[in-house]
């Protein structure tokens, strides 16, 4: 069945957040977690809704002060820690040039994932973006997935959905959409793999076999 949508995460899958993601954390829970607290604990664990993170990580229920300080920081420095991965937005150009649909669905607030896309200039190929603040149910449940579909009018089984983390394949599969891991994932491709992903690219590039286009070379 021919590919009509490629649905992506955004961090850490098509915009480089990753030591702006871990900074923030290492800011937020500064002197609350263990000083042998890290990254190491912290990886694991990226892709899934910020509050959970944080409540997993210092065993609270009410976590609203580490979430205003990790918003504080992340906000702040966010322009200069983030940039897109190579070849994006030379991809989303030729899948949309091709005519498939193109989405983001993201754990992250809507403001944030915004200013992350534009700073990238890549804001515009996207067909249909969902955000943390639009689903009752983020990711791993299917909602966010089949929301931007529904949004896209496409059928599950036609799309791809990109990711770096099991949250992304989870939902994927939860939705009928084809699960794709990324290898440039903190987490690895085993663990993508064991998640449920279907295929895993090294390259942005290596969409466009999957999306059924010719990689031209320049």
């Amino acid at each position: 069945m021919t590919t009509a949508a490629v649905l992506f995460d955004l961090d850490g899958t098509i915009l480089d957040t990753n030591e702006l993601i871990i900074r923030s954390f290492l800011h937020a829970l500064r002197g609350v977690t263990p000083p042998e607290f890290g990254r190491e604990h912290i990886i694991p664990h990226m892709g899934k809704p910020l509050k959970d993170q944080l409540r997993h990580f210092t065993g609270r229920d009410d976590v609203d002060d580490l979430l205003a300080a990790y918003r504080e920081y992340n906000l702040r420095e966010h322009d200069a820690l983030v940039k897109p991965f190579p070849h994006v937005a030379e991809v989303l150009e030729r899948l949309k040039a091709a005519g498939l649909k193109i989405g983001v669905v993201t754990t992250k607030m809507r403001l944030t994932a915004s200013r992350g896309m534009k700073l990238a200039g890549i804001d515009g190929f996207m067909d249909a973006v969902v955000a943390f603040d639009d689903v009752e149910h983020p990711k791993p449940h299917p909602e966010p997935v089949l929301k931007a579909l529904e949004a896209l009018d496409v059928r599950p089984e036609r799309a791809l959905m990109v990711g770096d983390s099991p949250a992304d394949m989870q939902s994927a599969l939860a939705a009928g959409a084809v699960p794709v891991g990324v290898a440039w994932s903190l987490k690895g491709e085993r663990v993508l793999l064991e998640t449920g992903a279907r295929h895993i690219i090294h390259d942005m590039r290596d969409l466009y076999e999957l999306a059924g286009l010719e990689w031209r070379t320049p």
